[in-house]
């Protein structure tokens, strides 16, 4: 993974790059439901899942494009994370398919999913708070030799590739700026910087899909911020990216393309500013009659249309002959 090593506005133009280039690549996408994509590396086909009587994810068809920032928005219980467990095999779907780089990934340990090159992070941080920072961040590293028994009676096997992963990941840490809690005990950061370490953690397996659960939930503004252009550099790096959140103005802000769930469905697809004026979608947060002017001056309005109304046909049966 490249060093970040670049000043501020490198990364900012950096960015506009990423962003001009995403918008290039979708720019004739259908904005619908279940698009094709030029070149999805994740597809997903008649994925249902039901809890009891109540059906969780209903989805007909959703491709997630390369190297752009996807986001996967709806209002609270769509069915977005139960949608994301299912994709990385923390949980089973009840019938469908779906595929990881052309490859299916039905019945494959979550784990293996993650070795494949398809991470992702937990809207509740997982961090192993009894070990310090920079052993969380070891971990994570994959295909170690001293996982084996008969190795870890060898150190001569395994200190070199430990040298190495301790390396990778303090340059991460330095580039999440956790460097300085690296000797921490995990359990002992802030709600911000958990979401840090698991991101810093996640590109240790040098992902090509990451897929980060409401990363802003808890932070604190300052650290907001961090986060976002931590975000975009992931696609700039050529990273795909796709993001469960209901904080708007980052969807706005970062998103290359939008997904919104409703009731375990996809209801729409397409560019934010194109989403966020959809009907289908603002009906789907705010309801049918979100618009509909429940002012005292428009209810005293219908209350005398009403009485017109009724006085009018008082009338009429007056005028009748019995």
């Amino acid at each position: 993974m490249p060093a970040d090593t670049g000043t501020g506005s490198t990364a900012a133009t950096d960015s506009s790059i990423g962003t001009a280039k995403a918008a290039a690549i979708l720019r004739d996408v259908a904005r619908e439901p279940g698009a094709k994509k030029p070149d999805s590396i994740l597809v997903a086909d008649g994925i249902r899942r039901q809890f009891g009587g109540l059906t969780a994810v209903d989805v007909g068809h959703l491709e997630v494009q390369r190297g752009v920032i996807t986001a996967l928005i709806g209002p609270n219980g769509a069915g977005k994370t139960t949608f994301f467990n299912l994709l990385t095999g923390f949980d089973r779907p009840d019938t469908g398919s779906w595929s990881f780089n052309g490859r299916s990934l039905d019945g494959v340990a979550a784990h293996k999913v993650a070795r494949l090159g398809m991470v992702r992070t937990f809207q509740l941080t997982k961090v192993l708070s009894k070990l310090s920072v920079i052993e969380n961040m070891r971990l994570a590293a994959t295909g170690q030799s001293g996982e084996n028994f008969v190795s870890a009676l060898l150190p001569m096997r395994w200190r070199g590739q430990e040298r190495a992963n301790t390396e990778r990941a303090d340059s991460l840490l330095a580039r999440f700026t956790l460097d300085t809690k690296r000797a921490d005990f995990a359990g002992s950061l802030s709600g911000g910087q958990r979401k840090l370490l698991e991101m810093a953690r996640a590109l240790m397996v040098e992902p090509e899909l990451v897929m980060l659960d409401e990363p802003m939930a808890g932070v604190n503004p300052a650290l907001k911020q961090s986060l976002l252009g931590h975000v975009k550099t992931l696609r700039d790096e050529g990273r795909t990216v796709l993001f469960v959140e209901h904080d708007m103005d980052m969807v706005r802000d970062i998103s290359d393309w939008v997904v919104v769930m409703a009731q375990g469905e996809i209801v729409a697809e397409g560019p934010p500013a194109d989403v966020m004026a959809n009907p289908v979608v603002i009906d789907a947060y705010l309801g049918a009659h979100h618009d509909s002017d429940i002012s005292v001056e428009a209810e005293e309005r219908r209350l005398t249309a009403e009485r017109s109304a009724t006085s009018g046909d008082d009338a009429q049966h007056e005028e009748t002959p019995a």
